[in-house]
């Protein structure tokens, strides 16, 4: 499948290295007591092999250009900041799985290939609304994520330490490379969908409605291989990458690299990488180091954003109007989504300017419960991604792929759902020592609510 307009080179950027960032307001950057380790490490990381390659990131950049186009759909999902204790295979193939059966949804339902991406490989780091913490009268530096610092409230766990971005890069690599060898030995193939179950999912009330999807799939996938006579080997794997923000900047700017026979710089950390709402600026260190690579990115719209703002920033991020570069993740909260979203929606397309518009309906929607537990309620996420349907529809813009934070993990960290999660289920197994995530039962769940709301607004055509 060919977009209709195929990804031409655009020109180098000016004034533009991996490091020019430096010149740059640096927000949500720890400080390291030692610059010299810090220097030191980078040459490490600089060193060490590429996690992704530059023929990959071309190929995610051709499909998204394509989902611009209407003709695919973007499924970004994972967790909200991996730690280096939960890099193990269950954890990973159990989050695999959780993509899989969603993008299995999405295409059975939205009659669309998947880009499939996954949030993991790299979400290391993680944004803090203040730089310490205050327990009991004791100050210590806000915990920013495993690659840059311990959980524990200890002064020696919260001193943020430059040698946790090897241990960080080492721990991509072995989530990359169990991944990869999944896929290419079978994992993902489309002959045996059965074989991504969880056991832990079997009394689901979703799962009746699941298992005949599958069953629907495979009896398709055989029907077509007795007619043509020969097995459609290409159902036997699937296209997977991943994607984290680019919050870190020395981690990014050690893995930005030139490669052979290919112009420009790639960020070989990640295929997809994005900017946070809190790091957005448009004089801001991390949209500086953004413009200058080839990789597609990606931009969190909050509900603070302007439309003169968002047009700036698309102006520096994509100035040539590239197909496949920009993402516009915008994540409102569903009580501000209907006020906020359609007057960006009316700027971007009155200018004229292709990007790919996507849902996060997680990061507006989260509030703390009564017993102390940060949470997001079921019925806002999916009001966010329904509302986003119909503001998208009405203004004639195309709602192209969804960014969610989720895991494969039964915890229960947001309420509601196909079991009516509540406030008591939370402290049963809530686990995620950051962001609260949808558990394998409530991402599935979101994945056929797309499906529904999309038919709802592209009903069949009678013939």
């Amino acid at each position: 499948m060919k977009t209709d307009r195929p990804l031409q080179a655009v020109n180098l950027p000016d004034n533009w290295h991996p490091g020019s960032w430096r010149e740059r307001p640096a927000l949500q950057m720890p400080t390291y007591p030692d610059p010299e380790e810090l220097a030191q490490v980078q040459e490490e990381l600089r060193a060490l092999p590429p996690l992704v390659t530059s023929w990959e990131i071309l190929s995610l950049k051709q499909q998204l250009a394509e989902a611009q186009e209407g003709k695919r759909f973007l499924l970004q999902g994972g967790d909200c900041a991996e730690n280096f204790a939960e890099c193990s295979s269950e954890i990973i193939s159990n989050r695999l799985k959780v993509l899989l059966q969603m993008s299995l949804v999405l295409v059975h339902g939205l009659k669309l290939p998947v880009v499939r991406v996954g949030r993991f490989a790299g979400q290391y780091a993680k944004p803090r609304s203040a730089d310490t913490e205050v327990r009991d009268g004791v100050a210590l530096p806000s915990y920013r994520g495993d690659i840059v610092n311990g959980p524990a409230f200890t002064a020696e766990a919260r001193k943020p330490d430059p040698r946790r971005m090897i241990k960080a890069h080492a721990r991509s690599a072995m989530t990359m490379n169990f991944v990869r060898s999944l896929i290419d030995g079978g994992f993902a193939d489309l002959h045996h969908p059965e074989y991504w179950g969880l056991g832990w999912v079997k009394q689901s009330p979703l799962a009746g409605e699941y298992q005949k999807m599958v069953a629907g799939i495979g009896d398709a996938v055989r029907f077509m291989e007795t007619l043509a006579g020969i097995k459609v080997h290409n159902l036997s794997r699937v296209d997977f990458y991943t994607s984290h923000e680019a919050l870190l900047l020395p981690y990014e700017e050690a893995q930005t690299r030139q490669v052979p026979r290919q112009w420009g710089w790639f960020n070989l950390s990640t295929h997809f990488p994005w900017i946070g709402m809190r790091t957005a600026a448009l004089d801001g260190a991390h949209t500086e180091y953004f413009r200058g690579i080839r990789n597609p990115i990606a931009v969190k719209v909050g509900p603070s954003v302007t439309p003169d703002q968002l047009l700036r920033l698309i102006d520096v991020l994509n100035p040539d109007d590239e197909p496949g570069r920009l993402g516009l993740i915008h994540r409102m909260g569903a009580s501000q989504v209907a006020e906020k979203l359609p007057p960006l929606l009316d700027a971007v397309k009155r200018e004229g300017r292709r990007v790919l518009w996507i849902c996060d309906a997680m990061h507006g929607n989260t509030e703390s419960t009564s017993n102390g537990y940060k949470t997001r309620r079921f019925d806002n996420i999916r009001s966010e991604i329904e509302q986003s349907f119909d503001i998208h529809a009405a203004a004639g813009t195309r709602l192209g792929g969804v960014h969610l934070e989720l895991t494969g993990e039964d915890v229960t960290e947001c309420i509601g759902g196909a079991r009516d999660l509540t406030e008591i289920d939370l402290s049963r197994a809530y686990r995620s020592t950051v962001d609260p995530r949808l558990n394998y039962e409530q991402a599935l769940e979101t994945a056929m609510l797309i499906v529904r709301k999309h038919a709802q607004l592209n009903p069949p055509v009678s013939a």
